[in-house]
């Protein structure tokens, strides 16, 4: 059972109906650089979010997502953490 952590940026943009949608995920190997990730992609997209989670890939069992790092306009964390 060797638990990994994933270190992740992904940035939103506005759907035509205004709505904050989901970008692609990037891996990254550290949260620093998750977090240097999402800074850049706010730059050209309406906000990012760089995040960790922590689990068992053999498994799929993984921990609630954490937040490290919110850049402009993000959905909120109860909608990043449900999934929507």
């Amino acid at each position: 059972m060797a638990h990994i952590t994933y270190f992740v940026a992904m940035p939103f943009n506005r759907n035509e109906d205004g709505e904050l949608v989901a970008g692609e995920a990037q891996d990254r190997q550290s949260a620093g650089a998750a977090e240097n990730a999402a800074r850049r992609m706010a730059e050209a997209a309406a906000g990012a979010v760089a995040f960790s989670r922590t689990g068992d890939p053999s498994t799929g069992e993984f921990e609630d997502a954490v937040v490290l790092r919110q850049f402009g306009e993000v959905p909120s964390l109860d909608a990043l953490l449900r999934g929507e």
